[in-house]
């Protein structure tokens, strides 16, 4: 009798958490390209934003903010990147992603739940913060810029920004009930920004209690480190209030994802 050989199967190769977030967001990467609306959102609308805060500027008294005009529009344009690039497209991705049961699936291998989220939003993370360097390049060039006084405040802001928008868009998603009404419930925090997060008007023109709340605004601690960190205006104990505000929206955004997310569509 002769002897019957098999030949062994090879071993299925070891993922990691990092090459499973690789795959996924390369795969909704793909997607966002596809997807028409995302990418004017995206690309085009923090691109033409800054151009209304320039001519927004001409009647304002900067100088009695410490502020000219290159300081006030480049922290806009990154507030812009952060709300319309990274905030508005991940709620719509969540939302799209879990009305067609694409979450649920992800979830029966070996992504874990953070995985999921993280992978899924890596792509617009890194277009925000590609948006953001460029539009900062594009300031200095055009709008005669120095170098940032503080440098660390304007690159803490801007990752504290992108972890923000990441967690709030999650957890706006989590109460969104279809693609269509993710056009919608993003709207509040857009406008709500715009108008009292310095990116518009500097709170230091606003009335004193105006500015006390509008310093509570989630994307208000992000302006205000990069505003800071290029003018040298911000003192220590302002930057520690401004993080430990940013901290908190993101330790809220963080809580309300953990409790609130739905990984099927809402009946």
């Amino acid at each position: 009798m002769t002897a019957t050989h098999t030949t062994p199967r090879p071993a299925a190769a070891a993922t990691t958490p990092l090459s499973r977030m690789t795959a996924l967001a390369r795969a909704e990467l793909t997607l966002l390209g596809r997807t028409r609306g995302a990418l004017v959102a995206a690309l085009l609308v923090p691109l033409l934003m800054p151009v209304s805060v320039r001519a927004a500027a001409k009647d304002m008294d900067l100088a009695e903010a410490g502020l000219n005009t290159g300081t006030l529009v480049l922290p806009a344009a990154v507030g812009f990147s952060l709300l319309f690039a990274v905030y508005s497209v991940l709620v719509g991705s969540f939302v799209v992603r879990r009305e067609e049961l694409v979450l649920k699936r992800l979830r029966t291998g070996e992504l874990r739940d953070v995985e999921i989220l993280a992978g899924s939003a890596l792509p617009a993370v890194l277009t925000g913060l590609v948006q953001c360097l460029l539009l900062a390049a594009g300031c200095v060039a055009l709008l005669d810029l120095s170098a940032p006084s503080a440098p660390h405040l304007v690159v803490l802001g801007l990752l504290l920004g992108l972890v923000m928008c990441a967690a709030l868009a999650a957890a706006t998603a989590s109460f969104t009930r279809t693609g269509e009404s993710a056009q919608v419930t993003p709207m509040p925090l857009l406008m709500v920004s715009m108008i009292g997060s310095g990116m518009f008007v500097p709170l230091e023109l606003l009335p004193d209690r105006v500015a006390s709340v509008c310093e509570l605004l989630p994307l208000t601690p992000v302006v205000t480190l990069v505003r800071g960190g290029w003018t040298g205006d911000l003192s220590g104990y302002e930057a520690l209030g401004t993080l430990a505000t940013a901290m908190a929206w993101i330790l809220i955004g963080v809580f309300a994802v953990r409790r609130r997310f739905r990984w099927e569509p809402r009946r």
